[in-house]
């Protein structure tokens, strides 16, 4: 470690985030110093204002799209808006901060020889022709359409690391991360689990898009995150790409009617038209995480939505 202590030095890009704050709390309780950078796009000040008074934290306002210089051990690059609703309002922005951010975040990671993490996504599977997702498949991706500053930045960012590690010898681990839900979701962010709890708590009509057969797979943040920590633990050898989330597959409506239930809500059930390249099927296949993590999810979708329904009913003021 760069440090003359022990204490290891941990960025986390878009650590202001709904993931990143998660994964920011936890590396603190490993007894890491945690440098969180965010440019707050998504990302906001309550979501890490809990952390702020341990001297082990330390918050930075950057954007990731312009290099950075400091001095730590390992970077975990979650950086870049997640949801359709966010990343398709810029979606120029989002490709650079995708491409322009992993390009400056390895460049970083090469000059001190640190790990580095990159949270990519199961987007770079595009609407897939295999069920469920194995890391080898290459993707049904369309590379002009309106979710393609998203998809497409994603993978960019993945071949980057990989040039990066067969060129530089770098140390990287590519996480492809599946739909993950829990409290600090933002509650705008047009997500289908966030979505459904907010309508619900509000008694508005639930929107469901096209017939509502489309499936997801709804991984716990909690769960999520520590399978980020194990990937990053892992010996260098292995890089990964490697499909972290919950293989539980359950339909949009199904997710719909159960939002009602545990919420008590009298919201009605109303569709619209399915939006352009949505895919109709998400389902990791955790074969490599189970190998080489020794890691599953363990929290069921049910107490995960209660703790989330709990989040959005004090946010809410609905409590």
């Amino acid at each position: 470690m760069r440090s003359y202590g022990t204490t290891k030095r941990v960025m986390v890009t878009g650590g202001a985030g709904f993931l990143g704050s998660h994964l920011c709390e936890r590396l603190l309780d490993s007894g890491a110093d945690v440098l969180c950078v965010d440019n707050f796009y998504t990302g906001t000040k309550d979501n890490v204002a809990h952390l702020l008074p341990n001297p082990r934290f330390e918050l930075m306002r950057h954007d990731v799209t312009f290099p950075l210089y400091v001095e730590v051990d390992e970077i975990y690059n979650l950086a870049c808006p997640a949801s359709p609703v966010h990343y398709q309002f810029d979606p120029v922005q989002t490709t650079k901060t995708s491409v322009h951010g992993a390009i400056n975040m390895l460049g970083l990671a090469k000059r001190l020889k640190a790990k580095i993490l990159q949270a990519s996504t199961s987007e770079v599977y595009g609407d897939p022709q295999i069920h469920p997702q194995t890391e080898d498949y290459w993707g049904h991706v369309n590379p002009i359409g309106l979710r393609s500053c998203y998809d497409e930045g994603k993978r960019c960012a993945e071949t980057l690391f990989f040039d990066y590690h067969r060129q530089h010898k770098l140390r990287i681990k590519v996480a492809r991360i599946f739909n993950t839900y829990g409290p600090r979701m933002h509650p705008n962010d047009g997500r289908v689990v966030s979505n459904f709890i907010v309508q619900a708590l509000k008694g508005e009509p639930i929107t469901i898009y096209g017939d509502g057969s489309q499936t997801r797979s709804f991984c716990y943040v909690d769960d999520l995150v520590e399978g980020l920590m194990r990937l990053m633990g892992t010996p260098d050898d292995f890089t990964g790409p490697v499909n972290i989330g919950n293989p539980g597959e359950f339909t949009i409506l199904q997710l719909a009617q159960q939002v009602i239930e545990l919420t008590g809500s009298r919201s009605e059930i109303v569709r619209k038209p399915l939006p352009s390249d949505d895919p109709l099927q998400r389902q990791p296949d955790l074969t490599l995480a189970r190998r080489h993590l020794a890691w599953e999810p363990t929290t069921a979708l049910t107490p995960g939505l209660q703790k989330t329904i709990g989040y959005f009913s004090t946010l809410l003021g609905k409590t």
